[in-house]
């Protein structure tokens, strides 16, 4: 069995546009309709839901691949490179640093040439220690692939029952490949930049030039070409956030399109439908957004402590659960009668309600709506 890579044909992708057409346009029509209400909606509504979607970016690019990071974190390093108040951070943490630097890298500055120092540092930035691990293996940081480190190969299952599901150009290859790619994704523009972005994502990650971090820096190419479609470096919906809700569609439709011929129609047609539930999926994010922005623009009519507004940070920001007088007390690290008495004085203001129970169980809630 031959791989795309293998094939004589390699690099030079077709597809049916016939076929392609009617998702392409489906989708750009949705980009412009979001694009559109964001764009009414003002700037700190815009900063908010921007942020809210790349911290889903950036949490979700890295569960893809079956790590996983503290959200509450992210969103700390985000807003702070971003200038953004959120009323408090997190501790700084190298590695989501790393990570988050990336990102804003291939979305902020998604005008500029994509460079192989560019994605060498994206790599460094991902082991920001300088060391890295594939399992128990130490790989490169901040370099190709060496032809010492043998065969890349994506396997599962257990040792010695393991299927291979795609195997990587040989590191031999690696300069020729990626120079040729980074040539075709710097060139002036001819494709649509949504068409391009599919392109890139599969093209990437098939060359596979990293010893490990290659799907999160192809989604990040992948963010980067979608900036490019919107023209702005502002990101208001996540397509790696959807890709890790089909996460096994996703690896299916890739290994079918990588054991496959150079037509990629099929990997295009998923591509641009999971793009299209994905822009489906920020109606939820915007919505979140505005209930926030209604509930401090009602709450800031009324003397509110610090605490206070930490704690109503914190039930805006994805608080799980109910808030009780105990969870109240924790968060805002004060007695639980001091609790009690901030609790009633937002009932009061109409900022929150009761929800159920009485006494110590008593559960509360956003009253605004």
């Amino acid at each position: 069995m031959a791989y795309i890579h293998e094939r004589p044909e390699w690099p030079h992708f077709t597809w049916n546009i016939e076929s392609l057409a009617g998702l392409l346009a489906t989708v750009r029509h949705k980009q412009g309709l979001l694009l559109g209400r964001m764009g009414a909606l003002g700037f700190t509504v815009q900063a908010e839901a921007g942020l809210e979607t790349l911290t889903e970016d950036v949490v979700k690019s890295s569960a893809i691949e079956g790590e996983r990071l503290d959200s509450t974190v992210v969103r700390s390093s985000l807003a702070r490179r971003l200038g953004i108040d959120i009323g408090g951070t997190s501790p700084v943490d190298r590695h989501v640093e790393g990570i988050v630097e990336m990102m804003l890298d291939a979305t902020q500055r998604y005008a500029e040439m994509l460079t192989k120092e560019r994605l060498l540092g994206w790599h460094a930035a991902l082991f920001p220690s300088g060391l890295g691990f594939s399992g128990r293996r130490k790989i490169i940081v901040g370099g190709w692939r060496a032809p010492e480190a043998g065969a890349m190969q994506v396997v599962s299952g257990y040792v010695g029952h393991e299927k291979i599901h795609f195997e990587a150009p040989s590191a031999e290859r690696l300069n020729q490949e990626m120079a040729a790619f980074l040539e075709w994704f710097n060139a002036p523009l001819e494709l649509d930049p949504v068409l391009e972005a599919g392109i890139a994502h599969l093209w990437f990650v098939t060359i596979h030039p990293f010893e490990d971090g290659n799907g999160r820096i192809a989604r990040a190419i992948a963010d980067c070409a979608l900036a490019r479609a919107d023209n702005s470096p502002i990101r208001f919906y996540s397509m790696s956030g959807r890709i890790e809700q089909e996460r096994k569609a996703y690896y299916e439709i890739l290994e079918r399109t990588q054991k496959g011929g150079l037509d990629i129609t099929a990997w295009l047609e998923w591509f641009f439908t999971c793009l299209g539930r994905a822009i489906n999926g920020a109606e939820e994010t915007l919505a979140a957004v505005l209930l926030k922005a209604r509930v401090w623009h009602y709450a800031n009519q009324f003397p509110m402590n610090e605490r206070q507004r930490h704690v109503l940070s914190r039930l805006l920001d994805n608080f799980s659960g109910k808030l009780t007088s105990s969870k109240y007390a924790k968060l805002a690290k004060v007695s639980q009668d001091t609790a009690i008495r901030d609790i009633k004085e937002l009932v009061d203001h109409g900022i929150l309600k009761q929800s159920q129970g009485g006494g110590r169980s008593t559960a509360y809630e956003i009253a605004v709506t």
